[in-house]
């Protein structure tokens, strides 16, 4: 078997939900004989890429605002043409030295425009590369919505010109890409969907709570911490709950939290076995983010979604109510999130019935098959 070499760029801004994608679905073409190295352009999280993965660390950026609207240094100052040079000089460097069979853009030029002053280049480096790499857009089931006119258009023509392939990370008896992105058409032949990235079925749980709340990275889940804090303190006698604030949620608010918190609510502010935790959980509370739902949805645990929707956000939303429909998860609405309405949405879950699904969960293992499939094909016609 050909071990074909894979440079994987990723560039998380908020909070840790395309770094985590990218790292399990980096593994599992690890463990299926791909030579990877993976690119973060991120603030550095434990534990991500991974074990075993090569990895290239450019300087860090993030939003500069939850609107996403500019790039700020890892100690919050704009960053500038010299910087952006920098990166852009490092990336190039990094893919030269690769030398990769296949390159993976995760996100763009779906997402991530920020990052256009680094990837434009790159694409152009690659371009003139002969033979070329297989060049490939990864992209999770549902993208933020477009209001601007011509963004779309703009996508489209960077694919054909650019792109051999755009894997769409979903299962396509969810959703579609064509439902959030209206010129999927255009763009047909290149798509092919892997399923849900998924972590593999993890260990059983070390610990049970009845109610287990999770912000994700918790760079943007103030109010779901606060509101869980003090809708815990009127639980029922008996229940159990553990609240995970996310490795991102602000050290002030932590230590305020923890000074706040009933003696039958467990505070932390990252669990590495968060997905077994899943499996012993009778409630799962959490925002809508694409990697948490993958774990709720393979724990096969009850589920009361609260959708990230600040800044005109509507993927989270899109998502969640996509599996309230499906019977899969209950949705309380952000702008309604307090601690009366908590308590209730979650004394109402807790009475429901589980839904047993049937979605692909298997996108990590499923990304490694289809890209040989194209790239062995692509090969055979260019002989």
């Amino acid at each position: 078997m050909i071990q074909p070499h894979v440079f994987f760029y990723v560039q998380h801004l908020l909070g840790i939900g395309h770094l985590a994608r990218a790292s399990r679905i980096a593994t599992a073409l690890a463990a299926d004989g791909f030579d990877v190295t993976v690119v973060t352009g991120g603030t550095p999280v434990a534990g991500f890429p991974g074990p075993g993965i090569r990895t290239v660390n450019l300087p860090p950026v993030v939003t500069s605002d939850e609107s996403f609207s500019g790039l700020a240094d890892i100690e919050g100052n704009p960053v500038d043409d010299t910087f952006r040079e920098m990166r852009c000089r490092m990336l190039i460097e990094a893919f030269r030295s690769c030398r990769p069979d296949i390159v993976i853009l995760e996100a763009f030029p779906f997402g991530r425009r920020q990052m256009r002053f680094e990837l434009l280049p790159l694409l152009d480096a690659i371009g003139g590369m002969s033979p070329k790499p297989f060049v490939v857009a990864s992209i999770r089931d549902i993208l933020q919505e477009r209001t601007k006119p011509g963004r779309s258009e703009e996508t489209v023509d960077l694919v054909n010109r650019h792109f051999d392939l755009v894997m769409v990370h979903g299962d396509p008896a969810f959703v579609t890409l064509g439902e959030t992105f209206p010129l999927a058409r255009e763009i047909e032949a290149k798509i092919a969907y892997t399923g849900l990235v998924a972590a593999p079925p993890p260990a059983p749980a070390s610990q049970h709570f009845d109610v287990l709340i999770s912000v994700g990275g918790g760079a943007a889940g103030r109010n779901l911490v606060e509101s869980a804090v003090a809708a815990a303190r009127n639980a029922p006698e008996g229940q159990t709950w553990g609240l995970i604030t996310g490795p991102n949620f602000p050290k002030d608010a932590f230590e305020t939290v923890l000074g706040e918190t009933p003696p039958h609510l467990s505070i932390f502010r990252f669990r590495q076995d968060f997905a077994s935790l899943l499996t012993g959980a009778r409630l799962s509370v959490s925002q809508a983010g694409y990697n948490t739902v993958c774990d709720i949805l393979r724990a096969g645990c009850r589920s009361l979604l609260v959708p990230f929707a600040t800044g005109g956000e509507t993927e989270q939303t899109r998502r969640a109510l996509g599996l309230q429909r499906l019977g899969l998860a209950r949705v309380l609405n952000e702008e309604e999130l307090n601690a009366a309405t908590l308590a209730a949405a979650i004394h109402s879950a807790l009475a429901s019935k589980r839904k047993v699904h049937h979605l692909d969960l298997d996108g990590a293992p499923g990304t490694g098959r289809i890209l040989r499939e194209r790239l062995g094909l692509k090969q055979s016609l260019s002989a």
